[in-house]
């Protein structure tokens, strides 16, 4: 992950873990990236690793998604195509997957999940 995109991301959990702290242990990130030599890399990829995934997890149900994947990007990045696919398996779940590209996109796609909660 580039270092602006991880100061995005840094900021966007700082906010959500003080805005709703009752779900702080159901918002997570999944290091899925960043280098890493072969060796490493097998090791993770064997322990399940799967590119592509998003780069937060809220694993939170509302009344039209069973959990929501977060995708930070920055400026002008593009998803890969690992990403594409794991956005098409995450929908045929039933879930939602956005893409965040400011802190505002993030703190939408948050407080609209919530929005539709189950259980308020």
């Amino acid at each position: 992950m580039e270092h602006l995109e991880s100061d995005l991301q840094i900021n966007c959990i700082r906010w959500f873990r003080l805005q709703y702290p009752r779900f702080d242990k159901l918002l997570f990130a999944v290091p899925n990236g960043g280098k890493r030599n072969a060796r490493e890399a097998l090791r993770l990829k064997d322990e399940g690793v799967v590119p592509g995934v998003s780069d937060l997890l809220f694993l939170f149900p509302n009344k039209l998604y069973n959990f929501l994947c977060i995708e930070m990007k920055i400026n002008t990045t593009k998803q890969s195509d690992n990403q594409k696919i794991f956005e098409k398996e995450v929908k045929k779940v039933g879930g939602n997957y956005v893409i965040c590209k400011t802190f505002f996109d993030f703190q939408k796609a948050i407080n609209d999940h919530l929005k539709l909660s189950i259980l308020t």
